[in-house]
């Protein structure tokens, strides 16, 4: 439809070998949005370069602003805020947009992430070879599609670890890891914890919500 190869990280060790990807079936982990035409979280890390400028500048031109508006002065004021909306207008536009097929990709990945299997599960469903979708992702995030997957179900149990009471066993398959010893592997690995110690220090003092239809399928 469109026109790689990694291993997906967060099932080669378990149930599945060789997948896809995560929609949540909107399995409310709260994993945080993002605006697909700004970049990626995941990405914007590792390489916004010119993102981490304008944020600095953008930082300065505030505080210029305040001090402004402390000193009052209407037209200093406005021509201030025309400066400030003009940079931030050139900031934006040298953000690159990501192509239809990745849009799709991350958007198929933040919503089916606790479903998919890996990326070949991925590339058939946008119609495209697991090599190009690799290909392609990887140029426009930074990351493969694989390690893509595994910080977005990261993120997720890290959002169960925090607000639910869940047993690992339940986290890791609400987030589409293959088992808990599987979960324990990954989650120490990017973040040098365990999921215990995440949860002891990260536990929400509002722990709770509204439980969503595949956290109620799975957890009796």
């Amino acid at each position: 439809r469109y026109g790689g190869g990694l291993v997906d990280e967060s099932r080669t060790g378990g149930r599945h070998a060789g997948g896809s990807a995560h929609p949540e079936h909107h399995l409310t982990a709260d994993v945080p949005g993002e605006d697909l035409s700004l970049g990626q979280r995941h990405h914007g890390e590792s390489g916004g370069g010119a993102r981490g400028a304008g944020s600095g500048l953008a930082a300065q031109l505030l505080g210029e602003l305040a001090a402004a508006m402390e000193r009052g002065g209407a037209a200093g004021l406005s021509a201030l805020c025309y400066h400030i909306l003009c940079e931030l207008a050139a900031a934006d536009a040298a953000v690159p947009r990501l192509s239809p097929l990745v849009a799709d990709a991350v958007l198929a990945i933040r919503q089916n992430y606790a479903g998919l299997y890996g990326v070949e599960e991925l590339s058939a469903q946008l119609g495209v070879s697991k090599s190009h979708l690799v290909r392609v992702f990887s140029a426009e995030m930074g990351v493969g599609p694989g390690q893509y997957l595994t910080g977005v179900r990261l993120d997720a149990a890290k959002a169960l670890l925090a607000r639910r009471d869940y047993p690992l066993e339940v986290v890791a398959t609400l987030c589409g890891f293959s088992g808990a010893n599987y979960l324990c592997k990954v989650f120490k690995k990017h973040t040098g914890q365990t999921p215990a110690a995440f949860r002891a220090q990260n536990a929400c003092a509002a722990r709770g919500g509204a439980v969503n239809e595949l956290e109620s399928a799975l957890y009796i």
